[in-house]
């Protein structure tokens, strides 16, 4: 077998759906580490907290309020054409998509302390910019450069996040963490229409003040979040060394990887681009996330009627969390996201069939409910499967191996978040003025969007990753570690024989 001679034991079927079920070996696994707690009774080791699950802090806003900002007159101001304000939103996801895949290597050389608050600080910046352009190619260069600087964050926090914690917690703190764009989509209207009575303070307009303002709310977190954010477990300074030791051997004992003193290597990036699970997963996200961008940049302008903007970010941010805590439990991410993928087909389908304004407004409250909690969803299932646990630690300089699960997991991270991403190209494009008020053609194809990409892709990866799982469970892929070594094993990554996958 990939490390022993002798067989593991399974679990049958449970052990398909809760990879934590089956750690074989986990004595070798962690051999390597010191145990700060060695001597210690099962009921001692308990009553010591885990340093591994107080998340470090990450505070982030708005990414934009651009939807908003039209509402109260930036493209007439700018006298812009529908084609240009749509324009103005697909330069963004350009940039933003084609730097996605490179961020996560910046970020393990700067480090995440380093890294991510100058973005979001540049962030800041570029949104505050917003604010004083005097012109449609001055708005499309801002909008160029906001999303250069936005490019690492998403990807950059998680796949930070994945390198804190075990497989079965992360799941919910990415929900945490992205149910934050939920609140602010929930609370951006009514703070923009707040904003927007600033008309003529200073000579500038109302839409101004809405990007000047979250602009420079945005660069003083960037500021605060140096003594927010912290480094990768083996370099973490508020740690303790036992606790820092606690860490690696938590996550050792899940496969898992948390490094900072790696050498990238092109052979992580090809391990990516070779693997279908980075395939199928950018599938799926793409689904997800070409659905929240039509949702969110165009929201205002579908239910401006109503005013109600509010009641629907909210209840989508609170599933978003409720669904990250489901999945973390149950290890059932496939499921989850059929399930809420399902929400947003029915929300889109009402949208296309209601003709009252009540249903179309029931409709957008499912398809927040849809969207939003399949985001966290996806990045959580992707981690989860892309999988490593040595690495090269200054707590512990005798694990000298060039191993490539950290890379691997930070460029697949990357190339489906960039890829999902790139997709909203498509919905900055597809909700037309000419359409109003039933924007036919945008509601079609987000509905498309939700139908083949996000569920269709999470059935076909859930059943892709069940089959494999239980091949590998019945030894069919045992010939993948003969005639190696146990370090030339633990360099397979997620492909060794006894990785099994989380569904």
């Amino acid at each position: 077998m990939a490390v022993s001679d002798q067989k593991p034991a399974y679990d049958n079927a449970s052990q398909l759906s809760d990879p934590e079920k089956y750690t074989s070996n986990s004595s070798d696994r962690v051999a390597g580490f010191e145990d700060p707690d060695a001597g210690l009774s099962d009921e001692e080791r308990a009553k010591i907290p885990c340093p591994g699950r107080e998340a470090p802090t990450i505070l982030t806003l708005a990414r934009t309020n651009i939807g908003n900002a039209k509402i109260v007159g930036l493209t007439k101001d700018l006298n812009m054409t529908p084609n240009q304000y749509n324009a103005t939103l697909t330069i963004f996801f350009v940039s933003y998509s084609v730097f996605e895949p490179l961020t996560n290597i910046l970020l393990k050389r700067l480090r995440p302390s380093i890294f991510i608050p100058l973005i979001i600080m540049s962030w800041g910046i570029c949104m505050t910019l917003m604010g004083i352009v005097k012109n449609y190619s001055g708005l499309m260069a801002v909008r160029w450069f906001l999303g250069l600087s936005e490019a690492g964050l998403f990807p950059g926090v998680g796949y930070f996040l994945s390198c804190w914690y075990k497989r079965s917690e992360f799941g919910v703190r990415m929900a945490i963490f992205f149910s934050a764009a939920a609140l602010a989509g929930s609370f951006g209207g009514l703070l923009a229409a707040a904003i927007a009575n600033m008309n003529g303070i200073g000579g500038l307009a109302g839409w101004s003040w809405i990007f000047i303002l979250e602009g420079l709310a945005t660069f003083l977190i960037g500021i605060a979040s140096f003594w927010c954010v912290y480094d990768f477990p083996d370099q973490a300074t508020f740690l303790s060394p036992d606790d820092r030791k606690r860490v690696l051997r938590r996550l050792a004992f899940d496969q898992q990887s948390s490094a900072e003193h790696e050498e990238f290597k092109m052979s992580y990036f090809w391990a990516s681009v070779k693997d279908w699970k980075t395939w199928t997963g950018a599938v799926v996200y793409m689904g997800a996330d070409g659905s929240l961008y039509a949702f969110s940049l165009f929201v205002p302008t579908i239910i401006s009627e109503l005013l109600l903007s509010v009641p629907p970010y909210a209840v989508a941010a609170v599933l978003t969390v409720t669904v990250g805590f489901l999945a973390d439990r149950t290890r059932q991410r496939g499921l989850c996201n059929i399930g809420v993928s399902i929400l947003g087909i029915v929300g889109f389908s009402m949208l296309l069939g209601c003709k009252t304004a009540g249903g179309r407004y029931a409709g957008v409250f499912l398809g927040a409910m849809g969207i939003y909690p399949a985001i966290a969803n996806t990045i959580a299932w992707a981690s989860n499967n892309t999988e490593g646990w040595l690495f090269y630690s200054s707590v512990y300089p005798q694990l000298l191996i060039d191993f490539p699960g950290v890379y691997k997991r930070g460029v697949t991270l990357g190339f489906i978040i960039g890829w999902g991403n790139l997709n909203g190209i498509v919905s900055s494009n597809i909700y037309r003025d000419e359409d109003k008020p039933r924007f036919y053609p945008g509601h079609g194809v987000v509905l498309a969007y939700l139908v083949l990409f996000l569920c269709g892709g999470s059935i076909v990866q859930y059943f892709l990753l069940r089959r494999e799982n239980r091949k590998r469970m019945r030894g069919d892929r045992d010939q993948w570690v003969e005639g190696l070594d146990q370090s030339q094993i633990e360099l397979l990554g997620d492909k060794r024989p006894d990785f099994i996958y989380t569904l």
